[in-house]
């Protein structure tokens, strides 16, 4: 084995070392708040909690199935045929978690922007309960498609393996994000994703629809337009709540909904388009025009 090789292995053993460190800091952080509200008796859903905990343990599981390698069994050949190759060291690190970072933004956005990639979304926006378990509430089948978002970070010559951490970085660092026990942050809210730019995110405010989706960073929400300050009460969950917490549910009623629209439309065109159109748009034969 190469010099070489012997130091990308220990770059890349390093880095997975940092990625499970700040999994279990955020899985510290999520018990200790847990612990801290049920000895202060504090309001909390505790069934929207289990639904959190359980949809994030039926995750963990998935990933250590071929769901979880779909990503890396797709990009590698497309690795094969990008025309640069960018060596793994500290500062193209650094570069690939701020060009994950970009494409985030980006992949959150469309989330919201199309409703097949809603269906899945909609899952973590769904609980009217905000805290640090939310951070959990993540759909079961959205590891299935967001590899295809990094598509573009191997083409330039980053390796699946960096732009794929690189992501999973981003995720993680949006944990501790999810909680009303921490105020505005002054001009940080201006510059990074912080509780009270997220909480944002998550409310179903008229005024807050579709904003910050910023992961790391905030000012992508800043240049692209999508930037909007904490101002009035946040109310969580979605326009029309599912008002359920079975993970099954949570996971699929989305896809549910798709498809009873999709019956009732008329066209092949009006099909396509509630599948992969807007949110809002429905044909004018449709009485229902609310967004979900």
């Amino acid at each position: 084995m190469s010099f070489a090789r012997l130091i990308s292995l220990f770059e890349e053993s390093g880095i997975m070392l940092f990625v499970s460190y700040l999994f279990l800091f955020n899985l510290a952080i999520i018990l200790i708040e847990i612990v801290i509200d049920f000895i202060k008796k504090r309001k909390r859903s505790w069934k929207d909690t289990g639904a959190n905990i359980a949809i994030f343990v039926m995750n963990q599981l998935l990933e250590k199935s071929i769901i979880g390698s779909i990503g890396v069994i797709f990009l590698i050949p497309i690795s094969w045929i990008a025309p640069f190759e960018i060596p793994m060291n500290i500062w193209t690190w650094i570069v690939a978690f701020f060009v994950a970072d970009f494409t985030y933004y980006w992949m959150h956005r469309l989330e919201h922007e199309h409703r097949i990639l809603w269906a899945s979304h909609s899952v973590h926006h769904s609980s009217k309960d905000y805290n640090l378990t939310v951070s959990m509430r993540l759909s079961i089948v959205e590891g299935l498609f967001e590899w295809i978002f990094l598509i573009p970070m191997i083409l330039i010559g980053f390796s699946p393996f960096q732009a794929i951490v690189g992501l999973v970085l981003v995720a993680q660092f949006q944990t501790w994000i999810h909680t009303e026990k921490i105020g505005k942050l002054g001009w940080l809210d201006k510059i990074f994703n912080t509780p009270s730019v997220h909480r944002v995110h998550h409310g179903s405010n008229g005024k807050y629809l579709d904003k910050n989706y910023g992961g790391f960073l905030i000012i992508w929400d800043r240049i692209f337009g999508t930037y909007q300050s904490e101002e009035d009460k946040v109310v969580y969950g979605l326009t029309k709540n599912i008002n359920s917490n079975n993970p099954i549910t949570i996971n699929f009623i989305e896809y549910k909904n798709i498809w009873k629209d999709v019956k009732r439309c008329r066209t092949l065109k009006d099909k396509l388009r509630i599948v992969f159109g807007n949110l809002i748009w429905k044909p004018s034969y449709f009485k229902e025009t609310k967004k979900y």
